[in-house]
């Protein structure tokens, strides 16, 4: 019961469904009161013992689909759908899709910006931050929905045909949720499920994983290190410019967006029918997502980096290969069973000194010992961390804080990591 639950009990009970909510917790946060709005409630409670009495169960994506209460509705013949499913379901405009493992929240971000040039009623929702079903009582068939869809949403699809779905990346990640690679390979690639002729996906073609998905959608392909001129639905990066069908967009320089990601940015606004020209100058002037890569000071003529949502290995070997400078890292967190060696491949030639936190810190550090990379320490906290990392910079280095690991086993999530991080560098919290 937080905000993708609630908001699917609200739309429900609005629509005359007879809706019960329910949670383990039974200190709930209501964005509205459940006795006025008619919903019925079972807090603290087990569902195992009253999941027979429901027609539909929607579950929110924190939800695994391995619990036993789900795996006994599906026994009992009884639907689960996720959120997504719902909204999906009630949504009457067309729906853009973006997952991947890295980028989604900067390329929905970036698309909205795009889109809402070309069409007013397009809106931003999703793993985002907003619910889907939130807006879809607001909406008209005219309107646009950009959403960002997570694997642990894409779980419990089943209708879900969004007009366009992208696919930015499939690397390693939360394996502790799916249990192998292939499982969550299977999720990211249920977002193309139903597309047919009439719907669009587009694939990096750079990814050994998305490059080979297949679909009956039209397909397009973006690539930052392949020139796909033999490809007729391409976008990809020569020369230092952004090319789709042989002209080119915009040089690569004129942005702060990441390459892929502008790439993929790039391939959906044209798919959608929007004009290079709008494309050009949102990309010139847009300034990116909090918590990814966000600049946060400079003290000693030392910069400092926010880049909290890194929240697996890629991204933060995405976030190290920004830097040609000398890097202060700090990072570790929640074990999402998951390999850290691909990253620490990267420290001898790009870290001057490694801070370890939270409950991955022994896993790196012996990970750290296995590529002869023996410039690190741990810290019993962020803020000694970053206490720790200010004694070590000198001018022109950057402090990065880069976990490459979940947020879970010392705070609320990564928007609150994040924020702590910027408090401790600004001089707050007693740092």
């Amino acid at each position: 019961m937080a905000r993708s639950g609630q908001a699917a009990a609200l739309v429900l009970r609005e629509h005359g469904a007879n809706v019960t909510a329910t949670d383990l917790k039974t200190d709930i946060a209501w964005d509205y009161s459940p006795e006025e709005k008619e919903i019925n409630l079972k807090l603290g409670e087990t569902p195992d013992d009253f999941i027979h009495e429901f027609d539909l169960i929607i579950i929110s994506p924190g939800i695994s689909v391995y619990a036993p209460f789900v795996e006994k509705a599906k026994t009992l013949g009884i639907p689960v759908w996720g959120e997504v499913e719902l909204a999906y379901r009630l949504c009457p405009c067309p729906i853009v899709a973006i997952t991947g493992t890295n980028g989604k929240t900067t390329v929905t971000t970036l698309v909205g910006e795009i889109l809402k040039r070309h069409n007013a009623g397009t809106v931003v929702a999703g793993n985002i931050g907003i619910p889907l079903t939130s807006l879809v009582t607001t909406l008209s068939p005219n309107d646009l929905v950009v959403a960002e869809i997570s694997s642990f949403q894409l779980e419990t699809v089943h209708a879900f045909k969004p007009k366009l779905s992208a696919i930015l990346n499939i690397t390693e990640d939360h394996i502790d949720r799916h249990k192998t690679m292939e499982n969550y390979i299977a999720e990211k690639s249920r977002i193309l499920k139903n597309l047919g002729q009439n719907e669009i996906s587009v694939l990096n073609y750079d990814n050994c994983i998305t490059k080979d998905l297949k679909s009956d959608a039209k397909t397009v392909f973006f690539s930052a290190k392949t020139g796909l001129d033999f490809l007729t639905n391409s976008v990809y990066l020569k020369q230092g410019n952004i090319f789709a069908i042989g002209k080119s967009v915009l040089p690569i320089a004129e942005t702060k967006v990441m390459p892929e990601n502008a790439l993929a940015a790039t391939a959906i606004a044209l798919s959608l029918g929007v004009s290079a020209e709008i494309i050009a100058d949102v990309l010139r002037h847009f300034n990116g997502v909090p918590h990814r890569l966000e600049y946060v000071s400079s003290i000693n003529n030392a910069d400092y980096y926010n880049d909290s949502k890194a929240t697996n290995t890629d991204a933060a070997i995405k976030a190290l290969e920004s830097f040609d400078r000398p890097v202060i890292l700090i990072g570790g967190g929640y074990d999402k069973k998951v390999d850290f060696t691909p990253w620490a491949r990267l420290f001898n030639q790009k870290v001057k000194h490694l801070i370890l936190i939270g409950q991955t810190a022994e896993q790196i550090a012996r990970t750290c010992d296995d590529n002869n990379f023996s410039s690190y320490e741990k810290a019993d906290s962020l803020q000694a961390a970053v206490a720790r990392a200010k004694q070590l910079s000198k001018p022109e280095y950057v402090i990065l804080f880069s976990p490459a690991c979940a947020s879970f086993d010392m705070f609320k999530n990564f928007e609150e990591r994040g924020d702590i991080f910027k408090t401790l560098v600004k001089g707050g919290m007693n740092a």
